[in-house]
């Protein structure tokens, strides 16, 4: 079958593999004139299956009422003239409910494991390379209340079946040495041993390129200004080269899905949630982090990335504005010096935004969709990372007929109750 991905940051280029690995001819068409420029480029580097968790949660509303006079705010809304920024919340605070947030990630973190899966086959079976660490993920409580908190996400863990370790102060100093000079600002917190790090640029070019060596087209610097429909079926996009043909195509778009569907009637609610990062050459090793570090009362993630540090997170209401606001910089500088003081060089510290395409419930849009010869894969929001070789292996097997290793039924469209006229498509056994 020809396929043709749209996008081609992490989540498009991880699709891409695994459908050319299952004898798909495939071509990648992105406006970026390289893999992984946008969301991809330099996210907080966690690929963090235990703290994925949506983002609507119990409390999560008069916490953002609290946060709205903070100086160092995980969350800030910028009013836009934007007909999708309201139903987008309306939603999202629907899920804010113990029962919502149970359910929400419970798939989320089914979905997460898997891909760590996903991606540890793939680097036995490539030895791509991406400054990648497996030391697992500290979740850093700052305040006793954190600590209560965390039962909730506790109880999801153990259902899921996913290791952890809650640790008092002394326990998150021996796993974060570095922390100690900081010792009085820890409560407690949660440890992940199995999750991992790594810079996902890297990964996706690296990937793009062994992708490109094994027979997918990759068409850098060309945009998809919308989708060829023939007969109700989708045949391609349409480009400034004229039309892009195949027999299938995938939505990878991340925050731009939702645009480039919509003329199908398709109402995607994946929305733009801006995110922020500092990436800092490390100055004293001794005093920087061996792994990742949430803090959970900014929303900050600190990670070891090879010889820098990635200090990422924040969560931006603003509509499509890329703009770099010097406040956002302030609350992730004031994150990683207050627990690893001296550890990177901040004069030399990059910073960068970028647009994470989050549904309201948090869970990405994975699967085939009512139109007959469209497929999405997109919605990942802050776990793009996270999920991209389970969310592209997963597509894999459903558009190549396959039986997936997961449960997929609730990670579509559907369970917004847009495709229910799309029959499922007839499965094969599941692969050895």
């Amino acid at each position: 079958m020809k396929v043709l991905v749209l996008g081609a940051g992490v989540i498009g280029v991880t699709s891409a593999w695994y459908l050319a690995q299952d004898g798909h001819e495939v071509t990648v068409v992105d406006r970026q004139p390289g893999a992984g420029l946008e969301t991809s480029f330099a996210n907080a580097g966690e690929v963090s299956p235990g703290y994925s968790a949506p983002w609507a949660a119990p409390g999560v509303p008069l916490k953002a009422l609290r946060w709205m006079v903070s100086r160092h705010a995980p969350l800030i809304l910028r009013p836009q003239a934007d007909p999708a920024m309201l139903p987008w919340l309306v939603r999202m605070l629907m899920n804010c409910t113990a029962s919502a947030y149970a359910v929400n990630k419970a798939r989320m973190v089914r979905l997460a494991e898997y891909s760590r899966d996903c991606l540890r086959l793939l680097r036995a079976e490539t030895g791509i390379a991406y400054d990648q660490r497996m030391l697992g993920t500290l979740q850093l409580f700052r305040d006793p209340a954190q600590v209560e908190a965390a039962a909730k996400d506790i109880a999801v863990l153990r259902d899921s079946g996913v290791t952890f370790e809650l640790l008092d102060r002394e326990g998150c100093l021996r796993a974060e040495p570095s922390l100690r000079g900081a010792a009085d600002r820890i409560a407690g917190g949660l440890r992940l041993p199995d999750d991992e790090t790594g810079d996902c640029h890297m990964f996706t070019a690296a990937l793009a390129a062994l992708a490109a060596a094994r027979g997918v087209r990759f068409r850098f610097g060309l945009a998809a200004r919308s989708l060829q429909v023939e007969s109700g079926r989708v045949v391609g996009a349409v480009t400034a080269e004229g039309v892009a043909r195949a027999d299938a195509v995938v939505v990878a778009l991340g925050s731009h899905s939702p645009a480039l569907v919509r003329p199908l009637g398709l109402r995607l609610p994946v929305y733009p949630v801006k995110g922020y990062s500092l990436t800092l050459p490390i100055s004293d090793d001794t005093r920087a982090p061996v792994s990742t570090v949430m803090d959970e009362t900014y929303k900050v993630a600190i990670t070891r990335l090879g010889d820098r540090i990635r200090v990422g997170g924040l969560a931006e209401l603003a509509g499509f504005d890329l703009r770099l606001h010097a406040g956002r910089r302030a609350t992730l500088l004031h994150s990683v010096e207050g627990l690893f003081a001296g550890g990177g060089d901040a004069a030399r510290a990059t910073f960068w935004c970028g647009l994470r395409p989050m549904t309201p419930d948090g869970t990405p849009v994975v699967g085939r969709s009512p139109v007959p010869g469209l497929w999405l894969n997109t919605g990942h929001g802050t776990l793009g990372w996270t999920m991209a070789a389970g969310s592209g292996r997963l597509l894999s097997d459903l558009m190549s007929g396959a039986r997936p290793a997961i449960e997929a039924a609730d990670l579509g469209i559907a369970r917004y109750g847009r495709d229910r006229r799309v029959p499922a498509p007839a499965l094969r056994p599941l692969r050895a």
